[in-house]
């Protein structure tokens, strides 16, 4: 089966798609995803599936140590370094 495409010229308006704002785009149709689909998904990195799982991290600087202590407050600094590293990676990850 060949997967190429069948039009070698796009019809996509690129200059008008990368001139959009997040807010110019229309989510409406698009459905939320459930708790349920998240926990059932397959995470990849590069591509690979990688376990849910969570791992020690043994070396760390002291000074982001102390960032994200003062940043938690009373909540765990743990959960916020986490959530900061990941939200890096949805945000910095090229698509395969």
């Amino acid at each position: 089966m060949n997967n190429s495409s069948s039009s070698k010229t796009s019809q996509t308006d690129w200059e008008r798609i990368h001139a959009m704002s997040d807010e110019d785009i229309d989510l409406s149709d698009i459905p939320e995803v459930t708790e349920t689909q998240m926990a059932q998904a397959v995470l990849r990195v590069g591509g690979v599936p990688v376990d849910r799982n969570q791992q020690s991290v043994v070396v760390l600087d002291t000074f982001v140590i102390e960032y994200f202590k003062r940043q938690a407050g009373n909540q765990d600094y743990q959960t916020l370094i986490n959530a900061a590293l990941s939200d890096y990676i949805r945000h910095n990850s090229l698509p395969n």
